[in-house]
């Protein structure tokens, strides 16, 4: 059906070609526009020569030969408009072949790429995925299952265990007193006096034993 619109390959290269002549025949009329209005240009001022020399009769015929060129000037101009109103056609018919050509080169891509890639290919593809998502699920999950003595524990009994401990760890904390005792200062002395001695403690009976045995040692 495209091909019955827009045409073949090769009426697009026929196209091109008439383009091109239309081109060189717009040029060529336009040359010669500029020739006939120089002639006519030449014409008038052959005329200011003949009126001024009164010879009214030439001058006359300088002037019809002025309007030829003129009426030759305006066939040119009329000839120009039809063919850049056949280019303009010409040139959209190619910009549309070209674009029903590129389409139907996507199309065609796109088919090769939808047979390459079959639906039935698709699901199966995603199913071994699902699969094999769903395997690895349940080795992680026995990985990860306790086993042995630790399969036999209740997690709910181990959380109030849990929850025991953290209250008797918070109620001793509650007991302990805010502060602690300041460590006693020893007074500075001052400069020139001596400090006083400490006085001796009275010792105890393991001083006593303690002092005998050293004795008993020494004989």
């Amino acid at each position: 059906m495209f091909s019955k619109i827009f045409g073949k390959p090769k009426e697009q290269s026929n196209a091109l070609a008439t383009l091109d002549k239309l081109n060189e025949t717009l040029e060529m009329l336009e040359k010669k526009e500029k020739v006939l209005l120089k002639k006519a240009s030449q014409e008038v001022e052959k005329a200011k020569e003949f009126t001024r020399a009164k010879n009214k009769r030439a001058a006359i015929q300088c002037l019809k030969r002025k309007r030829l060129y003129e009426q030759q000037v305006e066939q040119l101009g009329n000839f120009q408009l039809r063919i850049h109103d056949q280019m303009i056609m010409l040139e959209g018919a190619k910009a549309t072949t070209e674009t029903v050509d590129a389409l139907r080169t996507g199309a065609a891509a796109m088919k090769a790429m939808q047979k390459a890639t079959n639906i039935d290919d698709v699901d199966k593809t995603m199913d071994e995925i699902n699969e094999q998502t769903e395997n690895m699920k349940q080795i992680q999950e026995a990985l990860s299952a306790p086993i042995g003595a630790a399969a036999d524990f209740d997690e709910d009994e181990l959380e109030a265990e849990l929850e025991e401990l953290e209250g008797a760890e918070l109620e001793e904390q509650l007991l302990q007193p805010a502060t602690t005792a300041p460590a006693a200062t020893v007074p500075a002395v001052p400069a020139g006096r001596q400090p006083v001695r400490p006085v001796p403690q009275k010792s105890t009976a393991e001083d006593d034993e303690l002092a005998a045995l050293q004795a008993e040692m020494a004989l």
